[in-house]
């Protein structure tokens, strides 16, 4: 049984990979402008472009000030976000333009769109900045990993398992049930795991009070992470990005305990989780 569930970890991992992979090859096609028309009367951007050939065709990569913030450019011409707004991004986070910049520079010969998840996160941020539905419905998507978050499913074993929830996940519930002054319940069974609704109407009204940098990285967190507590702990600096990526793999890390590590799963895995994460933290950055 505990073969089986490694075997399934590892397929499911796999499958979230690719499926990620394709989700950020659609968004990135849509960032940068760049004169000149495309095959169907697409908007003439960078990556739309590069659409049929998936391969690198400006030479320089810029940041320029731009509308009293910071725009990361391709050959002079601007970044565009997915729904065309110019990616420009706050003048005090030379950090996060920085590390945007990076991601274009480092693309080689053939074009890696998962390799950009500064730019997909900032656009993300500034696409959502003017739109309440928008974030309203993010809101709605998040609020609702409360009643299946991860740190709130507990088991009594196998023992390195219980160890792991325990170190990684108390501390975790106990700081937000402290912070926010909520009551969060933890479960040992699936059937049965609904969150007070004063509970959720609290952390709805902290979702609200989010900028729209923050609740880009809270969403990035939290899908990353399958858990909306993790998610907070991160946006409201109480971990570490190496922290929560811990508390998201704490099953992961209880299998390589008595398994082993899998080559290409499991050393994958470590680096996209951090990398996702990292993304979430550089954005919030006022550096």
């Amino acid at each position: 049984m505990q073969a089986f569930s490694l075997l399934s970890s590892i397929r499911v991992a796999s499958s979230l990979r690719c499926h990620y992979a394709a989700n950020i090859l659609k968004q990135t096609r849509k960032y940068a402008t760049v004169a000149g028309a495309t095959q169907g009367g697409a908007p003439p951007t960078a990556t739309n472009r590069a659409q049929a050939t998936l391969k690198r065709f400006w030479k320089t990569v810029d940041i320029q000030e731009r509308d009293g913030g910071l725009a990361v450019t391709l050959d002079n011409r601007p970044l565009r976000t997915p729904s065309g707004n110019l990616l420009v991004l706050p003048s005090n986070k030379t950090l996060a333009a920085t590390l945007i910049a990076n991601e274009w520079e480092n693309q080689e010969t053939v074009l890696k769109p998962h390799a950009l998840p500064m730019t997909s996160i900032a656009a993300r941020a500034i696409d959502t900045a003017k739109d309440e539905k928008a974030r309203s419905e993010i809101r709605a998507a998040l609020l609702n990993y409360l009643d299946t978050d991860t740190v709130c499913f507990h088991q009594l074993e196998p023992e390195a398992l219980a160890r792991l929830q325990k170190v990684h996940w108390d501390p975790l519930l106990d700081w937000a049930r402290a912070t926010f002054n909520v009551p969060i319940h933890t479960f040992f069974s699936v059937l049965s795991s609904t969150q007070p609704k004063e509970t959720s109407d609290k952390l709805a009204e902290v979702l609200a009070g989010l900028d729209s940098w923050e609740l880009a990285a809270m969403e990035r967190t939290t899908y990353t992470t399958k858990s909306f507590i993790i998610g907070l702990g991160l946006v409201k600096k109480y971990i570490s990005t190496d922290e929560a990526a811990l508390a998201a793999s704490v099953e992961v890390n209880s299998q390589i305990e008595k398994w082993g590590e899998v080559e290409d799963s499991h050393d994958v895995d470590y680096h996209d989780v951090r990398r996702q994460l990292g993304s979430a933290v550089c954005l919030l950055s006022d550096i």
